[in-house]
């Protein structure tokens, strides 16, 4: 298939754009490359720099392209800075979505794999949660991105696009080849934000808050690496192109890892100090959010490989050191 990965320069479009290639599909990415990086375009691969927000040339691109399926990762992700400046999620995630969307039905195109996340149900009522768990996001980003699911729901209905709606917390690693490894700028995520700290690009890490009702304070999340998320998009894509209905899939390890048990394992895989200043909660921040993915390996056959803590840990301190070298 021809497939366009919207975001493919980022952390894991890279991936996914990588991975799709590898197993024979045609990849042509669109990226504006404020968070990607031109280290992860291939020469195998067709780019497009550009906004998802210029709509005009969005629909020349694809109208241009005849795609057969569209992955969409580009979005702003970072929970704590939603809540300071929900305009810009609003306009990146939610417009640009609707562009995205609006531009498919100008060029036929049938088929969408999003890159969604477990932050559309919030503050956990069980563990671990699963796809009919209720829907009430704690942070805007999560609003936004069940918005969008809402949104393709409705694309569905009235103009026959089927999707594929992958729910995922926290991307963590590297590709274990390394072939892939340009590094994100400016990341938020906390496992990223260690590596820097151990590469002496940042001071220290903040910790936010250390009195949740978890074993140890910190807060706990279900981390999957990104090699498992950029399988389960492949695997979303092959279903979609036998003709399935459209869904909504969680994707975890279903295993939480608490922010303080991650500090102390990069801390022994990295060899590094890693200082940390413990800081005040963060608004809209659950204490725990664990994922199942039991209908993700019913429905895709998926199962993460990569996920444990050292594989996650030590794949992404790998990238770091190769780019220290590298300077």
């Amino acid at each position: 298939m021809k497939v366009l990965v919207i975001g493919g320069a980022g952390y894991i479009g890279s991936h996914v754009a990588r991975l799709f290639a590898d197993r024979g599909h045609k990849i042509d990415i669109v990226d504006d490359l404020s968070t990607g990086t031109k280290e992860n375009l291939f020469p195998d691969y067709g780019f497009f720099q550009g906004d998802i927000m210029n709509y005009e040339w969005l629909v020349g691109v694809m109208q241009r392209g005849v795609y057969d399926a569209i992955v969409h990762l580009a979005a702003k992700k970072a929970a704590g800075e939603s809540m300071l400046v929900p305009e810009k999620y609003a306009t990146q995630n939610i417009s640009g979505t609707i562009n995205i969307l609006n531009a498919a039905c100008a060029a036929s195109i049938k088929k969408i794999v999003f890159s969604s996340s477990a932050a559309v149900y919030g503050e956990p009522q069980y563990l671990p949660i699963d796809e009919n768990h209720p829907k009430n996001p704690e942070n805007f980003y999560g609003f936004t991105k069940l918005e969008i699911e809402r949104l393709l729901g409705w694309y569905d209905k009235l103009k026959g696009i089927k999707f594929m709606a992958l729910r995922y917390f926290n991307a963590a690693g590297y590709d274990p080849s390394g072939t892939v490894h340009g590094l994100e700028r400016n990341p938020a995520n906390l496992i990223p934000v260690i590596m820097e700290v151990a590469a002496g690009i940042r001071p220290h890490l903040e910790i936010f808050g250390t009195d949740y009702p978890t074993e140890d304070g910190s807060g706990v999340r279900d981390y999957i690496h990104v090699s498992d998320l950029a399988e389960a998009h492949y695997l979303a894509l092959e279903y979609l192109a036998k003709g399935n209905p459209s869904l909504s899939v969680n994707l975890g390890s279903e295993k939480g890892l608490s922010v303080l048990q991650i500090v102390n394992a990069a801390r022994r895989i990295t060899g590094k100090p890693i200082p940390a200043v413990i800081t005040d909660r963060r608004k809209g921040d659950p204490a725990r959010l664990v994922a199942s993915s039991a209908k993700a390996r019913e429905v895709l056959g998926w199962e993460p490989h990569y996920s444990d803590l050292d594989t996650l840990l030590e794949t992404t301190w790998r990238a770091y050191e190769r780019h220290q070298k590298a300077q």
